[in-house]
């Protein structure tokens, strides 16, 4: 073996490399010291790397393949650490790093086209939960079940490496590197490739506001990699516009490349994008944005964030002064369904009703705080959504955090009624807005979604006495008997609990089949597919009931969903335009939420001589016919 100096092409800024000559290239940032040596697991000479002068050392080890190759950087201080760009930890985030050819995974989405966000269904899952086995190679074997539900774009949490045997994976350490917990990087190749195959899109929750706190070893090789200046929830901001923050930003904004290029993936979900703080211009999301983008070599990639504030510049385009975003979760939409399906306005859920004139305001505008006084916060909240794509808003009834923060882990069914959550979900699913599912919504999972993160002792005590803190916004959750009802989130029996149980899917079928016809429903329908791209209002009809019109061009195929929150309203008179139907036509039921097949009793005509009949607890999508064909099948005037 032999070792050389002389720079090579590389397709990141750091990490190892195959040289393509039969070595392996290395480049470190690590300002701070003098020297930086590679130590090799395996025997090999140690390769003591160039100075470059500007902050990098590199170097290339001669004929060492890269299939056997584990190592660790010593630092001038006596440290030896791993690979903060690392590809691969096979014994987790203290181990030896391994050096990984992306190049030898035989790709067969060659004629994948990429995604666009209009018309996407989103699932949400955890590898280690979606599961029994918690593997890429299991939740491949699922991706059939996942197309044949509808789903047509998974957005997977976080699985950079970090500490433990199972967690969230919003505490990674290393975020090149894929944890060993559900697999090899080709596994997970393997993953997104069978997905283009089937039709399904994949994106990645990525975590850039913090680092994990067991197996951070970033500090070692420079303390610029984090900032005084800003400050997170967990603690110091990372450092993207102070001194030496250029390596910085390219360390991550190289990250979101990485993933697009490297695995197919066909975006980003970026989580927490409020404690991503960057006073320069332009400011990090946007070179991640476009870094991401760059990354797919022309073929279309989704960039969602999560935005607690919920500042719409994020989803502006880059040459309107925003950050190039393709959408943003809609926290507001998500608060008001809870409200109107558990009837419970504690906490965060303090500032919504729950009204029918909340669902119309989100339909039609997105977020329903864009600048007003927030009394949960004691500031105002949001910005402006007018005139925003209506498909840039992420909607959900079910999401990883909100399911945990029920406290029991409690699914959303078993918080409210059949027929209130049955009315909900039609509404979600064929609103305007980009609908997700959490795993297992679609079946009524049996088991809970909980907190889990497995740590070593001291951290492991924090971890729990900071979820006590947490769930204590809610006042029912001080009460001492109920601090007895939560789960120990460093336990491992907390983790299983979490996995899915798919033999719900037979058991719930009802629901599973709610889920698959609206979807249907969603996708097939020639006007709720548009998303109201030809227009859509709303109206208030009662306390509880509500209407949303979708246009469609010439006003003669519009749909009209209908909505009722509470007890059978008897609309007499009905003095509101959008429930006449088109001229020459009467209303026919498309759909209800109330047919057999989802354990409904069935669903008589809304629009009668007895005028408007609505249903309680249920959804009605009603479309136009003739009122020649009207009176042939006894479907008006009844």
């Amino acid at each position: 073996m032999s070792h050389s100096h002389v720079l090579v092409t590389r397709q990141m800024p750091v990490g190892a490399e195959p040289s393509g000559d039969g070595g392996v290239n290395f480049r470190v940032w690590a300002p701070v010291h003098e020297t930086v040596r590679v130590i090799f697991e395996n025997g090999y000479k140690p390769l003591a790397l160039n100075n470059e002068g500007n902050g990098y050392f590199s170097g290339t080890a001669q004929h060492i393949p890269a299939t056997d190759c584990r190592y660790k950087y010593e630092l001038s201080d006596g440290e030896v650490c791993p690979d903060p760009a690392s590809r691969y930890q096979p014994e987790g985030p203290h181990g030896f790093s391994q050096v990984i050819d992306s190049s030898t995974f035989a790709w067969s989405d060659d004629k994948w086209k990429g995604v666009r966000l209009a018309g996407k269904v989103i699932y949400e899952l955890h590898l280690g939960t979606f599961t029994q086995e918690g593997t890429w190679g299991a939740a491949e074997r699922k991706l059939e079940y996942l197309r044949d539900t509808g789903v047509t774009l998974l957005e997977i949490m976080p699985v950079a490496e970090f500490a433990g045997r199972f967690g969230w994976g919003y505490d990674g350490v290393l975020p090149y590197a894929c944890t060993r917990l559900y697999g090899t990087p080709d596994e997970m190749r393997s993953f997104v490739n069978k997905a283009h195959r089937l039709g399904i899109g994949v994106i990645l929750d990525v975590v850039y506001n913090h680092l994990g706190p067991d197996g951070n070893y970033l500090p070692k090789f420079s303390p610029f990699y984090f900032s005084k200046k800003h400050a997170t929830d967990w603690g110091e901001g990372i450092n993207f516009d102070g001194e030496c923050s250029r390596p910085v930003r390219d360390y991550f904004r190289e990250n979101a490349a990485y993933w697009v290029r490297e695995f197919h993936l066909d975006g980003l979900r970026l989580d927490a994008t409020q404690d991503i703080h960057d006073d320069s211009d332009p400011h990090i999301l946007t070179e991640i944005t476009q870094a991401a983008r760059a990354a797919a070599a022309g073929r279309p990639v989704v960039i969602i964030g999560e935005n607690e504030p919920q500042e719409t510049m994020l989803i502006k385009r880059i040459e309107d002064g925003g950050y190039g975003l393709d959408a943003l979760w809609n926290d507001d939409y998500h608060h008001s369904a809870v409200v109107a399906l558990t009837a419970k306005a504690d906490a965060y859920y303090t500032d919504y009703h729950g009204t029918p004139q909340e669902f119309v305001s989100s339909s039609k505008y997105g977020y329903l705080y864009q600048g007003q006084w927030y009394r949960w916060q004691k500031k105002r909240r949001g910005s402006p959504a007018l005139g925003m794509p209506r498909a840039a808003m992420v909607h959900f009834l079910e999401n990883h955090d909100q399911i945990a923060n029920s406290g029991r882990g409690q699914r959303i069914h078993q918080l409210t009624s059949p027929g209130l959550l049955r009315a909900m979900t039609a509404l979600t699913l064929l609103g305007p807005g980009t609908p997700m599912i959490f795993q297992g919504q679609e079946f009524a999972a049996s088991g809970p979604f909980l907190f889990f993160a497995d740590h070593k002792p001291e951290l492991a005590e924090k971890v729990r006495q900071g979820r006590v803190e947490f769930l204590e916004q809610w006042r029912a959750l001080r009460m001492p008997d109920m601090k007895t009802c939560l789960a120990d989130p460093c336990s491992e029996e907390t983790f299983q609990k979490s996995k899915l149980d798919f033999s719900d899917v037979e058991k719930n079928h009802q629901t599973y089949r709610l889920h698959q016809d609206l979807l249907r429903l969603r996708r097939e329908d020639p006007v709720l597919s548009r998303q109201g791209a030809d227009g859509i209002d709303g109206a208030v009809l009662s306390p509880h009931a509500f209407a949303l019109r979708f246009f469609s061009p010439g006003f003669q195929q519009d749909r009209l969903l209908v909505v009722n929150l509470g007890i059978d309203l008897r609309l007499d008179p009905s003095p509101e335009p959008l429930l006449a139907p088109p001229a020459g036509a009467a209303w026919e039921k498309l759909w209800s939420s109330d047919d057999p097949p989802y354990g409904g009793c069935g669903t008589a005509p809304l629009d009668t001589t007895e005028n408007w009949i609505i249903p309680g607890w249920a959804a009605v999508v009603l479309r136009p016919i003739s009122e020649k064909q009207s009176r042939s099948h006894g479907t008006a005037d009844e």
